[in-house]
């Protein structure tokens, strides 16, 4: 059988905080972190560069520190940086047991465990095929990890984001409460930020339309999804400046 080959040379996965999360979508399972960590590393074997930005919701969620805690949204959102950092050792613990080269670079300085984030560093790293694990959001309170995904998959030249999630894709509405809703397979930044499709804050969507950066939502919890997206396959949604707009069966 042919060797298959990436369509993309270097990509950023947005990984949230539950795909490393145990029962209850708490703290951090290690068989859920070892399987993202082959996934990784058979994508990479087609030759991909690949950064990677994970949330910190398994750990700490500064919105309901905010909200039940009555912590000080700026210091809620620290906490929450301060948990992907976490997120970042355990995922390049897992890498490296799989005999990956990693990296983590943070926004918040912490020289004991990782390296400040330094744009031309993390380009040398992914160009010597090393994974770059950002952690620290961007160093700043009132900011999301997807804004933060943004934002270096901008800096570093990628040319995609692959925003893992639990679900297949985007929908028209929470396929939960409706379960009559239609999976998009390709939609515009536009109509996601005038539908309020949840897909990234509005933040995100905004930087990435501006710099052309498109978007594929799928689901990780699916073996093989980020290998078949690499080399082209259609999975999930894919978010992105054109006016192309697919819906599901129609």
């Amino acid at each position: 059988m042919a060797q298959e080959t990436a369509k993309y040379k270097r990509v950023l996965i947005k990984l949230s905080g539950e795909a490393l999360a145990g029962e209850g979508e708490f703290g951090i399972d290690s068989k859920k972190t070892h399987s993202l960590a082959e996934e990784v590393k058979e994508i990479q074997s087609l030759g991909v560069e690949i950064a990677i930005v994970v949330g910190g919701g398994n750990l700490i969620r500064g919105a309901n520190l905010v909200k039940v805690g009555g912590i000080d949204r700026a210091t809620a959102d620290y906490m929450g940086m301060l948990a992907t950092i976490q997120n970042a050792l355990a995922l390049q613990d897992a890498c490296e047991k799989k005999g990956l080269y990693t990296r983590v670079q943070s926004a918040i300085d912490i020289h004991s465990v990782a390296e400040s984030y330094i744009r031309r560093r993390a380009v040398r790293h992914l160009e010597k095929k090393r994974i770059v694990i950002f952690a620290g959001g961007i160093g700043n309170p009132y900011f999301t990890t997807d804004t933060a995904a943004s934002l270096r998959a901008v800096e570093v030249g990628c040319e995609l984001i692959l925003k893992a999630t639990k679900v297949d894709g985007v929908y028209e509405a929470d396929p939960k409460k409706d379960p009559t809703a239609k999976r998009y397979s390709r939609v515009s930044f536009m109509e996601s930020i005038k539908r309020r499709l949840q897909v990234m804050d509005s933040t995100a969507l905004s930087l990435c339309m501006e710099n052309n950066m498109p978007i594929i939502v799928f689901d990780i919890f699916k073996r093989g999804n980020l290998k078949d997206l690499v080399v082209g396959k259609e999975i999930g949604t894919l978010i992105s400046n054109s006016e192309d707009i697919r819906i599901d069966g129609e």
